[in-house]
Order: structure tokens, then C-alpha cells, then sequence
């Protein structure tokens, strides 16, 4: 049987991490525990997760995963950096192009071990903005290995169109899937017929209460929920009902930190999975990327083994990937703390 395909779609970034007892108050200089240059970029990262979840053991994946995304020319970090890690979690980049003029993406990561390892990030999209510009061109590296993704993964580093179209693009396609992580949510928010017919939604609570935000702005009836504390069990089975019955959105998960994850199908289950135990909390920075790539090698693994929406375990895939996002929070860094499927 051949191997399924994920594509992940979107940013690559270099990562400046500082680790701090605490966050300093403004205008004060405090001196940090820790500095670390890590490959990172949500997209990378949700594509090192497809690729580490996919091994089966240390020589075997079953799942291909490609990458398709933008870097400044001849950046050395690039060579050095980005492209052996993302090797090394066995994701290919023939379809990272190098665009002249402008840098590679980076993040500036301030992990805050006071409050247990919690993160504030800012990020400069560079190449991640000026390569990822043309939904054509973009969609033209897409289908120019001659083989359909089974399953394409996006997230919001890159330009808001460009996703927008790309999710637009593959909805309703019979032979892909989509994984949206509309992370972070655009300040224009996301269009309600971009969602229409989307495969699986995937959102954190800061995430939902944007989303819906946006949604009942566009008019669709959708009562706004101001506060994450208001995401109670009812509020958000009422979520999720209507973006099955306004927007047809096949499974909606929301992720929710410590107190673990909701899901949500359409034509399936619904429930809620408490959150794995850690022992100690080091980096939270990629747990969410890592739950995004283990879930999404789950579908890749369902669409070839032939099932459809309602032979689809949900429930067994959140379960799969709240463990790998667990084990990836007790490591330090981003990409590299992400756990290999043998190891989960």
C-alpha cells in the first residue's frame, strides 16, 4: 500500500529563546537563565510533528510529509539549522523556495519558568510573507510532485489570502483533507464560506473566542463569548454544533491546555479527554504544534486505510496526539522537544 501524504503549508522560522525566572516589568533589565537559536515557525513545527509522528520505529515512517514554505537566500541558518532539522524528523523540502531580499522568518520566544514554562512570542514573518505571496505559484508546488496530499495542514503565518484561498481550494475536495490551525487568527478574522466544508478545525480557547467573535461579526448566528472561563462544557458543544450545522466543519477540536481537549464530529462522537499528567512543565512553545501534526498523521493513516468521516476515530487521534503534546512540554525548545511516534 502506498504511502499517504500530508503537506504541510507555512511558515519556517529561526527561533531566539530566552529562558527567565519571570518576565521583567517595562523599562526593567533582568538577567535571563538561558539563550537558545532553535529551528521553530509553526509551520515547520506542525510539519516536524506530521514527520516525527510517522515514525514507526527509528528507520520507518509511514507517512510522507512534505513542506512547503519560503527562506531568505543562502541564509546559513537555513543549511545549518532549519533544513537538517526538519530532515532529520523526516520531512522533505524540495518545495522550500529561497526568495531574494529579505530574511527568514524569526521568533523572539521569552519562556517564562515562573509561571511554568508559559511563552510570549513575537514574530517577523520575512520570506515567510514575500515567498508565500502567490496562491498560484504556491498551489503550483502543491501539485507539482504529480501526487494529491491526502491530507494538507495550514496555520496563519503566512499571508492571510494565501490561506484563505489555499483552504478555499482543497474544501470539498473527495481526494484531500484539511487541517486548519488558525493560529494566530488574523485581526480581519476568517470568512465564513473559507470554512465551509473544512475537514477538521483546530483551535485553542484563545483561538475560539476570536473565531466566533469574527463569525458573529460576518452575521452568522453566533453569540459571542467574551471570556475564556466562559468556554464551560455547554458553551462549547453549542460551539461546535453550529460550525457543524452553519459552516458543515467536519470535526472541531479545541484545545485546552491543562484541562485537555474537546472534540467534536459531525456525524460522530463528541467528548472531552483530560489533559495527560506532567511531572514538570518545562516549554509549552510547540505542545499545540505537536497535537496539530500527531492528529493530522492520523487522518493521513485513515484516508488510506480507506475510512471515511464516520469510520474515523476521533477520539483514539486526540487521545494519540494529547500524549505526544505532553511528552513534548516536559522537554525544552520547539521542534526538537517534539516526541517520535516510537517513543509515544
Amino acid at each position: 500500500m502506498a504511502k499517504p501524504l500530508i503537506q504541510v503549508i507555512g511558515s519556517l522560522h529561526l527561533d531566539f529563546v530566552t529562558t527567565t525566572p519571570r518576565c521583567p516589568s517595562a523599562g526593567e533589565t533582568l538577567q535571563a537563565s538561558r539563550f537558545d537559536i532553535n529551528a521553530g515557525g509553526k509551520g515547520a513545527n506542525q510539519a516536524a510533528a506530521c514527520g516525527r509522528a510517522a515514525f514507526t520505529s527509528e528507520t520507518e515512517q509511514d507517512v510522507e510529509v512534505e513542506m512547503i514554505g519560503a527562506v531568505g537566500k543562502d541564509d546559513p541558518y537555513y543549511a545549518t539549522l532549519l533544513q537538517p532539522a526538519l530532515g532529520k524528523s523526516g520531512v522533505s523540502t524540495k518545495h522550500v523556495v529561497e526568495v531574494v531580499g529579505t530574511n527568514t522568518g524569526s521568533a523572539t520566544i521569552i519562556v517564562d519558568e515562573g509561571a511554568g514554562g508559559e511563552n510570549r512570542i513575537l514574530f517577523v514573518p520575512g520570506a515567510g510573507f514575500k515567498g508565500m505571496d502567490d496562491v498560484n505559484e504556491v498551489l503550483t508546488r502543491s501539485t507539482s510532485g504529480g501526487k494529491i496530499p491526502d491530507v494538507v495542514v495550514l496555520q496563519g503565518e503566512i499571508p492571510r489570502q494565501t490561506v484563505l484561498s489555499i483552504v478555499e481550494h482543497y474544501n470539498g475536495n473527495e481526494k484531500t483533507q484539511v487541517v486548519f490551525n488558525p493560529a494566530p487568527v488574523w485581526p480581519q478574522g476568517i470568512p465564513g464560506r473559507t470554512l465551509k466544508g473544512l475537514t477538521t478545525l483546530i483551535i485553542n480557547e484563545t483561538e475560539c473566542l476570536l473565531l466566533v467573535k469574527s463569525m458573529s461579526a460576518e452575521g452568522y448566528h453566533m453569540e459571542a463569548v467574551e471570556k475564556e472561563e466562559d468556554l464551560t462544557k455547554e458553551v462549547l458543544e453549542e460551539i461546535a454544533s453550529e460550525f457543524h450545522e452553519l459552516l458543515n466543519i467536519r470535526t472541531v477540536i479545541v484545545t485546552l491546555g491543562a484541562k485537555g481537549v474537546f472534540y467534536s464530529q459531525y456525524l460522530g462522537s463528541r467528548g472531552y479527554l483530560s489533559a495527560e499528567k506532567v511531572e514538570k512543565v518545562v516549554d509549552t512553545t510547540a505542545a499545540g504544534d505537536t497535537f496539530v501534526g500527531y492528529f493530522a498523521a492520523e487522518l493521513a493513516r485513515a484516508s488510506a486505510r480507506g475510512e471515511g468521516e464516520k469510520d474515523f476515530n476521533v477520539e483514539a487521534a486526540c487521545k494519540k496526539a494529547n500524549v505526544a503534546a505532553a511528552k513534548c512540554v516536559s522537554r525544552s525548545g520547539a521542534m526538537q522537544s517534539i516526541p517520535f511516534g516510537y517513543e509515544t
